[in-house]
């Protein structure tokens, strides 16, 4: 059963308070930050406090992901060190631009599967490449950083970024990767943010990243599958069974032909509402 990933918080490395905080909250992953979050008077002690913590401290069945710096930094190598053999879900490079930057942590990291943050013009023109290396398990769209490469102004809908969100989706569902929606800036507008979840979740990201606690209820329901969705799956598989048990390859639902692909479609909501179910209970 595949691991819910509907919401994914951003915490910084460098706040005890907020990883204390983390470990209660409903969120299907915890992105821990030394990246962006850390100004860099702070990176090395952010990265000895997330250590001793994660060493430490349990989140239950919360993904565990650490975003470290990139190692064209000072920072990025000595991130790597301090997270090589430990336990946890993931290591999430910043900037990919060529599978390169990933092979170049894989080298200095062997056993920790690896996310790539998509966030900049050359990584999405190369989507599709980064997404075969092997140890490649995740991406996450960086789409404040695409807005200032593209110039981009801010837009409900995100046309101006339509491509490049289009292009990593596709690769990494050509590649059977996760991969999360970017951030929703304005945390206390509900309805901007429900919309924005609703278009992520129509155009077929697994989840949600997010800044603040307050975002996770929105997007938690959004990114599961809604009652209806779970009752109509059961009567599409019902029906499709019973149609292949008279001899016949397809089934009517609601006025809708229902073949082979639409009840592997059926049988992923329920796979995806039981797996939400365990991790909740």
């Amino acid at each position: 059963m595949a691991r819910p990933y509907r919401s994914a918080l951003y915490i910084p490395g460098s706040k005890e308070r907020a990883l204390q905080k983390a470990q209660t909250l409903p969120c299907d992953a915890i992105l821990f930050d030394l990246e962006d979050a850390v100004t860099p008077e702070e990176k090395p002690a952010a990265r000895a406090l997330l250590s001793e913590t994660l060493k430490t401290q349990t989140y239950g069945a919360r993904a565990r992901i650490v975003r470290i710096n990139g190692l064209d930094t000072e920072w990025g190598q000595a991130d790597i060190a301090a997270f090589r053999g430990m336990d946890i879900d993931a290591l999430l490079i910043p900037k990919v631009s060529s599978i390169a930057d990933l092979e170049a942590v894989a080298t200095l990291i062997p056993d920790v599967p690896l996310w790539a943050m998509m966030e900049i013009a050359q990584g999405m023109l190369n989507a599709g490449a980064i997404a075969i290396h092997p140890r490649l398990a995740g991406m996450v769209m960086g789409t404040n950083d695409l807005a200032k490469e593209l110039g981009a102004r801010f837009r409900a809908d995100r046309l101006p970024m339509q491509t490049g969100l289009g292009l990593c989706l596709l690769a990494a569902k050509a590649h059977c990767l996760t991969i999360l929606d970017g951030v929703y800036n304005a945390f206390k507008d509900e309805n901007g943010l429900r919309f924005e979840c609703e278009q992520g979740r129509d155009m077929g990201f697994d989840g949600k990243t997010l800044i603040h606690p307050a975002q996770l209820e929105i997007t938690n329901a959004a990114f599961a599958p809604s009652e209806e969705e779970i009752a109509v799956a059961r009567r599409q598989i019902a029906a499709f069974e019973a149609a292949k048990a008279d001899g016949q390859g397809v089934a009517v639902v609601d006025g809708k032909i229902v073949e082979n692909l639409h009840i592997v479609t059926a049988t992923a909501i329920l796979a995806k509402a039981a797996a939400i179910a365990a991790m909740e209970d």
